[in-house]
């Protein structure tokens, strides 16, 4: 993300000829031979069609679609590319467009599955997940937590890094300990970002609090790209690259940090609270070398290895060096057009899917019986909630169909998980003591309700 995360010194998501070894991707002619999957092509696409469409079959021999009385789209399909964006933002953060709006032009790019990666909140993601149910679109839950890394023996200066958290339907098992941490950074941006009007004030570049404030939107932590929109509209650079490469950029002359915490130990909470802890954009940083290696140490899961101009060679083998998945997405904005990638734009090799699928499977499955058997232990509304906290807005339109929160929560579990998964001895286990409870529950509130 051009402001977040590095200066327009080192761009991405744009065609680069200079950085990282980038191996670009060939453009295949029209009309040409089509060649026969690998047996291990095969097996990676059959694993992660049946994950995405929930064992509705990518074999098929036609395509269908099936609404329910939620209104969800399943759907069956023949063999297709499977498009993936593991990374976006939303006005939730510095994005301009709604999440539902991002899930349209996701559908209208032919994306399957979507992470919404807003900076450090998780907000937008109850709205996301209603669209996404209307367009046959996967949502994975996601954060992108701002953090610091500070050099220990090794050369170099402390420097931002940005680290991606993917967590299963449910959310972080520990919400409350990872929102002290989100909302800790959130806090920070607002006094980071007076601080930068007061240092462009300075430079004789007025702005006022109130247009930063207007442009990042009620409740959103304002950051350096809605700093930068302000500039633009005041009529001081010409257009957001401008801004960064003039003022805004790390180090620049009104620059300035926040209270982001240690990186490391903002990947031991994601961990810790059920998620997947991806490094984001490394070749924006100034010792990726050393960065990796200490947060490997501390869990890291994997790398963004994948750009929309290709895969860049040097960080595939740092994850190959430290036995990290590849991943990769547009860090997609919505500035219309403004030098970034476009959702779906990456193309992630289905292999490279898999092998992050078969870290994160597991690892979000746990997290999903952890708070099953939390509101199994105390049945009470705050865990049934808990359960439900990224649906409650499509709940509200079909609770009252079902007689008690035993029978919701499998229907849940039917759209959540795959056969195989709902399987689980485990997970019986704890539908038995389901059926067990003759509970039912309110129909969840949206935020803003419960903020009234």
């Amino acid at each position: 993300m051009l402001g977040e995360k590095d200066s327009p010194k080192k761009p991405y998501g744009t065609n680069c000829s200079n950085n990282g070894n980038i191996k670009n991707k060939k453009k295949k002619k029209r009309g040409g031979s089509k060649r026969k999957l690998s047996l291990e092509q095969t097996v990676a696409y059959k694993s992660v069609s049946e994950w995405v469409f929930l064992d509705n079959s990518a074999n098929s021999s036609s395509a269908a679609e099936i609404i329910d009385d939620f209104g969800v789209v399943h759907w069956n399909h023949p063999k297709e590319r499977l498009v993936f964006d593991f990374h976006c933002h939303s006005i939730h953060s510095d994005g301009f467009l709604s999440p539902t709006k991002l899930v349209e032009r996701a559908h209208q790019n032919g994306v399957k599955v979507l992470a919404l990666t807003d900076h450090d909140t998780l907000s937008g993601i109850p709205e996301a997940q209603e669209a996404a149910f209307r367009f046959g679109i996967k949502i994975i839950p996601g954060v992108e937590v701002s953090t610091v890394f500070y050099p220990r023996g090794e050369t170099g200066s402390e420097e931002p890094v940005h680290i991606l958290a993917y967590y299963s339907v449910c959310g972080p098992t520990r919400i409350e300990e990872l929102e002290k941490l989100l909302l800790g950074i959130r806090n920070g941006r607002f006094l980071r970002a007076k601080s930068m009007v007061s240092k462009l004030n300075k430079l004789k570049l007025p702005l006022k609090w109130e247009h930063i404030t207007k442009i990042a939107g009620t409740g959103v932590a304002p950051g350096r790209l809605h700093v930068a929109r302000a500039l633009v509209e005041a009529g001081h650079v010409e257009n957001l690259k401008q801004a960064f490469s003039r003022y805004l950029y790390d180090g620049g002359p009104a620059y300035s940090t926040g209270s982001e915490p240690n990186a490391e130990e903002a990947v031991e909470l994601i961990c810790k609270t059920g998620g997947v802890a991806v490094l984001a954009h490394p070749w924006a940083l100034k010792n990726p070398v050393a960065v990796i290696r200490r947060l490997t140490e501390a869990g890291l899961h994997g790398i963004e290895t994948y750009r929309s101009d290709g895969k860049l060679a040097v960080y595939s083998d740092l994850a190959d060096a430290y036995g990290l998945a590849k991943l990769g997405g547009s860090d997609y904005h919505g500035r219309d057009g403004q030098h970034e990638s476009d959702l779906g734009s990456v193309s992630l090799p289905m292999s490279s899917v898999h092998e992050f699928l078969k870290v994160a499977r597991p690892i979000w499955f746990k997290a999903i019986v952890d708070i099953l058997e939390k509101y199994v232990k105390d049945p009470n509304d705050a865990n049934f909630h808990f359960i439900t906290k990224f649906e409650k807005i499509r709940l509200r339109k079909g609770i009252s169909a079902f007689s008690s929160a035993s029978d919701l929560i499998n229907h849940l579990l039917s759209l959540w998980l795959t056969k195989e998964e709902r399987l689980n001895p485990e997970l019986e286990a704890i539908k038995l003591k389901l059926s067990a409870l003759s509970v039912s529950h309110a129909q969840p509130e949206t935020d803003a309700a419960r903020t009234k």
